[in-house]
């Protein structure tokens, strides 16, 4: 079944992965603790199409480049985030300039330091192979899965919104548990 929709909520999550799915926080700042060595290393990052989806939810119109960053998360050397974000490229002078200079540094480091960002609600999608998300995901895997979890929210700071999806990998999951 080809399933377009995100959710709002998980329905048919693997129990292990759920909590990971449904954490509020920082998920930087999750895998942090988990690991000895934490990396953000950037695929790219600028000025993009994005996904009809994503253009609607921040307001921008169809065909037209917005910004957008994509990164891996990595816990001790392995990848175990992939994470894409967006925003109207009228917002890089405004509200989120200062995601222009992130490189290779974590964005969650940002959103959940700054006490005037506003979280929306989570949303969720299995996405398979045909999801573009999904293939530039699995692009470090040498024996991908059949669909990656991902979950994805606006964060909004003077009411300008930044979209933030987040591909859980595996390896995710082989994390230490918190002490």
């Amino acid at each position: 079944m080809h399933d377009e929709f995100w959710h709002g909520a998980a329905l048919g999550c693997e129990a292990d992965l759920a909590p990971w799915l449904r954490d509020h926080g920082s998920l930087t700042q999750r895998i942090q603790q988990r690991c000895t060595r934490f990396a953000v290393r950037g695929v790219r990052s600028g000025l993009a199409c994005i996904a009809p989806d994503e253009a609607a939810l921040l307001g921008v119109a169809p065909q037209h480049l917005a910004w957008s960053r994509e990164v891996f998360l990595y816990a001790d050397g392995q990848p175990v985030v992939f994470a894409h974000s967006a925003c109207a490229r009228q917002h890089l002078r405004g509200a989120w300039s200062a995601v222009r200079g992130l490189s290779n540094r974590p964005l969650g480091a940002l959103l959940f330091a700054h006490p005037l960002v506003e979280r929306k609600p989570l949303h969720y999608k299995a996405l398979r192979s045909a999801h573009p998300l999904y293939r530039r995901a699995a692009a470090v895997l040498s024996n991908p899965p059949g669909r990656l979890w991902a979950r994805r929210s606006l964060f909004y700071l003077h009411g300008a919104p930044l979209l933030v999806t987040e591909v859980f990998l595996p390896e995710i999951l082989r994390l230490a548990k918190p002490t």
